[in-house]
This record gives C-alpha cells, structure tokens and sequence, in this order.
C-alpha cells in the first residue's frame, strides 16, 4: 500500500463549493473512477481521503492536494489523472499525482494572491492604505474560536507582503501563518484593512502554495 497526494486545482464555480461538499465531490469521484483506492472499514466502507489544509469557501486554488492511499503500489498516476478528470466538474481538475513525502502537520505557511477592489477607490489609495496597515506595530482584531471571542495580533502571522499597484486593483501576494495552531486567514487581514479605513472592498482570493516552517513547499 502507497500514501499518494493527489494534486488539484479548485476554481470556477467550484470556488463557492464548502470543504464538506469537496470531500463530498472527490470520494464521489475515486469511488466512480474504479481507481485502487484504499477504503474504510466497517457497516459503510469508502474511499480514505484527506486534505492537508481546508480552502475556505470563495478561495480560488492552484495547487490544493488530497492524500489516499493505493493498494496498488505499481499502479500508473498517469491513470489516476485521466481517470479522476473524467469523473470530475469543470472547476476542479486533477495536474499532478505524487507520493506523500511531508506530513499534512508539517505545514506552517501559505502563499495568497489577494486582488482588492473597491467602488470609487484608485488602486494605488488601496495600496496606500495597506502600507498604512502593515506599517503598525499591532493588527488587532476580534477572532471567533471554540474557546470564544479573543483579540488577536495577527501582524507576526504575516510573514511577507508585496503590493503591487494595477489598473483598477492593488495587488497583495502575501505568505501567512497557516499551521493548525497559528492560522492567518487572508479575510482577517481584509478586515482590519476596512477597519482602519472605514471603507468596503471586494477581494479575490487565490491561495497558490503551502509550505513548512523552513519554507520548504509542500510537497
């Protein structure tokens, strides 16, 4: 038996799907492939599937992967390619299959390209702003847990941000804390940037990369 990662873009439509109807989609897809997928055990047995790290919902991805196990271990990832496309949406196409090297605890960091947007706001005011943002010494903000509402400084988990001024959006390619402890979502830092300034935006959110602590891609 062989720990394979199965790597996947999420976009289109499916962007709008929850991570529960994803897992819904992908064991729909292994179970109609055929493919020697390992399954549970039990009263109801099917396909053994996990995902390193959630997409929130909204989130376009580039390189999302999703661990199985294959009682074939000779067995062609080219085949697995084909045949999970076949059976798959427009929005979520399978490039890559490869063997699970680093562990899902392993990751640390993601990569994001956010586009932020917003009525009447020239791009190079919104860039503005978030140097405004990132030059504070704190970034706090109310964060929900299962523990309750806390305040949180989230300016540590951000570990990198270039702003790039466009045409008629700025441009955010920002690595965040992404581990299971110490988790940044892109729509935090959103949020403390209509904080500070009062104003709406529209962002466009695609995560690109996972990577360790090292900044080593998860691969």
């Amino acid at each position: 038996m062989k720990n394979v990662r199965i790597w996947f873009v999420k976009d289109h439509e499916c962007r709008y799907i929850s991570h529960l109807d994803l897992n819904r989609t992908m064991l729909r897809a292994l179970h109609k492939s055929k493919l020697p997928i390992w399954h549970t055990e039990g009263f109801n047995p099917h396909p053994f599937a996990t995902f390193p790290l959630p997409l929130s919902l909204g989130f376009r991805g580039t390189n999302e992967c999703m661990d199985v196990k294959l009682e074939d271990d000779d067995f062609s990832f080219e085949e697995i390619i084909s045949r999970l496309n076949a059976c798959l949406p427009r929005g979520i196409r399978v490039f890559d299959v490869t063997e699970a090297v680093m562990k899902a605890g392993k990751v640390a960091f993601a990569s994001f390209t956010i586009k932020l947007s917003g009525d009447k706001l020239p791009s190079g005011a919104i860039c503005k702003s978030v140097k405004e943002l990132l030059g504070a010494e704190r970034i706090e903000l109310e964060k929900k847990s299962k523990k309750g509402v806390r305040t949180v400084d989230i300016k540590p988990g951000i570990k990198s941000c270039k702003i790039t001024e466009r045409f008629d959006f700025a441009q955010l390619d920002v690595v965040l804390s992404a581990g299971s402890s110490d988790n940044v979502n892109p729509n935090l830092l959103i949020t403390a940037l209509q904080k500070l300034t009062g104003a709406e935006y529209e962002a466009d959110i695609t995560r690109n990369d996972l990577f360790d602590a090292q900044m080593r891609p998860f691969r």
